[in-house]
């Protein structure tokens, strides 16, 4: 009888894995100009037939779909699920112990099964394709939203997911991923992309195998600094391990600025699971009866051409449909701090203005230390433990305000910027002295602080925080109404887990929360000052991420500026972001971190592949040096449109070689602009292999001319000519370096004569 039972369940198993397909109640696509996505109802659920290279049919996509059970046996097999979740037994032959929604019931229930429930197209213009698949728990009245948006004009689809519980009691939250697919054999080998560091070491790209059993894991739990320990972006190879320009990639940004989690899963017959979403693990999220809750974007894409198009994908689609301002060039500043840092008066100020002014500057920033009253002033005695949380100008230090500060800007012909940090505090300030409630902390516990041991993160959970914030900036604009432009740092993450907001039943919503209150205070700021530029800091590039780029208008890239970091730095930033949203300053040498001393040409020509700014003091600046540097700023101003709009193509990587080369492209093809930087000078290697260049148009010839020349030395035997297009894509450009920190930036320009631009 035992061999009879075995024949029944391979029998069984047999007529599963090669039954023909069955009819389909529902096939659907979701399409921008070369990527698709496709889902069926097959089975009673939603699943994801397909998601890769366009697909001009969806009835074409489910006539190839791999419509069985993944597995070689009864107990392994799973279908792929659009939105997996834990506990399904409908797309899974056993129980799924994995998926992207874990969901307690009001009852005690652990799991969730989704069942389709039909799907809504949303109208929002013949370049945009929404669509919406409905689900809701086989037993419960439990429903989930899972959005699709597709942009044509960038490849890039967004998904999120609204949850609803209609339950009579809470809901607990143990996942609640915003993208969360099944993938059937979808190729192997797999290689995960992501960028990972540290304080001073942010973006340093990492990327593994993932074997098979094994499941890759990066996040960040800190809650604020959120882009630290890993950025929430990744790619995926499929297939083989991807290039710059060839192999099949999945890759996608998570828009999100709390605490997250991705993930990548590839079990013992090579089923795929990916999930991105919000990291639950600290505590269960409580969604109360009747309740709803939209959870963050993840935006995706797919490339057929290797990891250079996925970023040339999101950069596109960030600089269109997600940055507030995408379109609009960033200007090159000054920020006072690695200038002055504490220690400043109004005429430091001033002095810096006028350098700023002379060598062509178009913004003033004020950093840290220009607020604070009596006792809890910020200066350079108490430096870091006083003041935070105290959002009004010290008159003792700065006795004409902000606004006799942006006057004498505005009189240099200078845009007038602020540094604020108006998510943290000071326990030395006039805020906690007077409401120490409204800062996160935790029962029976002593407060921990953090810098200086006093800076603490403030309840932003709580709205009646929320508004005195909001009270304090929408005084300092109404002091200073010139205000262009607004630094937001934060220090400091999660030291304390506990809200006085929240009740003893809702204590661990407070990341969740925090993070969405977090946002509502950004879009206030935003709607009432539209046009000030923003820039998210975070002790560096802890606020690097399109979570926090849906309200600002760039990141600090690291607060490591030495220009020799900074080229593997912002090589790992660009894999996801565009180079307008990279600040990238020059300072002085040595360095503050690393005291290593490279020329000021180098320091300009890697501070110009992304948004330019200075941070130093003018007047310790030599006639020559501040002759050069204005010349270095009028060249980017020429070449800004094509940097922070144009297409990026990363073309020798920094990692492992004596050099490093990028270039950018405009959207006709007739400009670019081409940097190279020496790393590691050896006198065998010192004439690298010509630079390989990309993008341009084979019709079109060139002018070649080099950009910040000094005694005017050329890097490259081609400047000054006019080459074509076919040539250097297929010959590449000879450059000559020499030393550690030698460099050069050529700019291409098409010659008018009216030939084709097609590329």
């Amino acid at each position: 009888m035992i061999w009879m039972k075995s024949l029944f369940y391979i029998v069984a198993a047999s007529i599963i894995a090669f039954s023909p397909a069955i009819a389909v109640s529902e096939t659907l696509s979701v399409d921008t100009a070369n990527v698709s996505a496709v889902f069926s109802d097959d089975s009673g659920s939603w699943e994801l037939i397909h998601v890769g290279a366009k697909i001009i049919s969806a009835t074409d996509a489910a006539t190839l779909a791999w419509r069985a059970s993944l597995g070689g046996n009864w107990f392994a097999q799973r279908r792929p699920a659009a939105y997996s979740t834990y506990g399904d037994k409908a797309l899974n032959r056993g129980f799924n112990y994995f998926g992207g929604l874990q969901a307690t019931h009001a009852d005690g229930c652990a799991t969730t099964s989704l069942k389709a429930e039909g799907f809504e197209r949303i109208d929002e213009g013949k370049d945009v394709a929404h669509i919406v698949l409905k689900h809701k728990d086989r037993d419960y009245p439990f429903k989930v939203r899972q959005h699709f948006r597709a942009f044509a004009d960038c490849d890039i689809i967004e998904t999120w997911v609204e949850i609803e519980n209609g339950e009579s009691g809470s809901v607990r939250l143990g996942r609640m991923d915003s993208f969360a697919i099944d993938l059937p054999n979808p190729g192997s080998p797999l290689h995960l992309l992501s960028v990972v560091g540290q304080w001073a070491a942010e973006a340093q790209v990492s990327e593994i195998e993932i074997p098979r059993g094994q499941t890759v894991t990066i996040g960040s739990r800190g809650g604020i600094r959120d882009a630290w320990d890993a950025n929430p972006a990744f790619m995926l190879s499929i297939g083989g391990r991807a290039d710059e320009t060839s192999g099949r990639v999945f890759g996608g940004a998570l828009c999100w600025t709390g605490v997250w989690g991705a993930s990548v899963q590839r079990d013992a017959c090579d089923f795929v699971e990916i999930r991105a979403g919000v990291d639950a693990s600290h505590g269960a999220y409580v969604l109360d009866a009747g309740k709803k809750m939209v959870l963050p974007k993840f935006a995706f894409t797919w490339s057929e051409q290797g990891k250079g198009q996925v970023s040339r994908n999101l950069h596109r689609w960030a600089r269109l449909h997600h940055l507030p301002n995408g379109m609009k060039l960033r200007p090159v500043l000054l920020n006072s701090w690695e200038g002055s840092f504490f220690d400043f008066t109004e005429k430091t100020l001033h002095d810096m203005m006028d350098g700023a002014a002379e060598m062509g500057v178009e913004m003033f920033v004020l950093d840290d230390g220009w607020f604070g009253r009596g006792r809890y002033a910020r200066n350079e005695k108490n430096r870091e433990t006083a003041g935070l949380g105290d959002w009004y100008v010290n008159k003792e230090k700065l006795p004409h305000g902000l606004d006799g500060l942006a006057a004498e800007a505005k009189n240099r012909g200078l845009g007038f910027g602020l540094w604020l940090e108006p998510e943290m505090a000071n326990t030395n300030s006039w805020l906690y002295y007077e409401h120490p409630e409204w800062v996160l902390s935790e029962k029976r516990r002593p407060l921990y602080a953090g810098r200086g041991k006093s800076q603490v993160v403030l309840d932003l959970v709580n709205p009646i925080v929320r508004d005195n914030l909001l009270a304090q900036i929408t005084a300092i604009f109404a002091e200073a109404p010139d205000i262009k432009y607004i630094k937001w740092d934060a220090n400091a993450d999660f030291m304390n887990i506990g809200s006085h907001y929240l009740d003893d039943a809702h204590q661990m919503n407070m990341p969740f929360d925090y993070t969405m209150s977090l946002y509502d205070l950004l879009w206030q700021i935003r709607e009432r000052y539209a046009t000030v530029d923003i820039q998210a800091c975070a002790s560096g590039g802890g606020h690097a991420d399109y979570g926090f780029l849906a309200y600002a208008d760039e990141f600090w890239g690291s607060d490591i500026s030495d220009a020799a970091e900074r080229v593997f730095i912002q090589w790992g930033e660009s894999l996801f972001y565009p180079a307008q949203c990279i600040a990238a300053h020059v300072t002085k040498v040595p360095n503050h971190i690393t005291k290593r001393i490279t020329p000021l040409k180098y320091r300009f020509d890697v501070a110009m592949s992304g948004r330019l700014g200075i941070e130093l003091h003018p007047g310790e600046m030599t006639a020559e040096e501040l002759v050069f540097a204005k010349q270095c700023i009028a060249g980017y101003k020429r070449i800004r449109p094509v940097v922070q709009q144009g297409d990026l193509y990363r073309l020798v990587s920094p990692y492992g070689g004596t050099h490093a080369a990028l270039m950018y492209v405009n959207e006709d093809a007739t400009r670019s602009v081409i940097f190279v930087y020496g790393l590691a000078w050896n006198d065998l290697r010192d004439f690298p292999a010509p630079i390989p260049v990309r993008g341009l148009s084979e019709k079109r010839r060139y002018v070649i001319r080099e950009l910040n020349m000094v005694n005017g030395k050329t890097h490259s035997p081609a400047v000054d000519t006019a080459v074509g297009g076919a040539a250097m894509m297929a010959m590449g450009l000879p450059v000559k370096l020499s030393g550690d920190y030698d460099s050069a930036v050529f700019e291409l320009v098409a010659v008018p004569d009216g030939i084709s631009g097609d590329r």
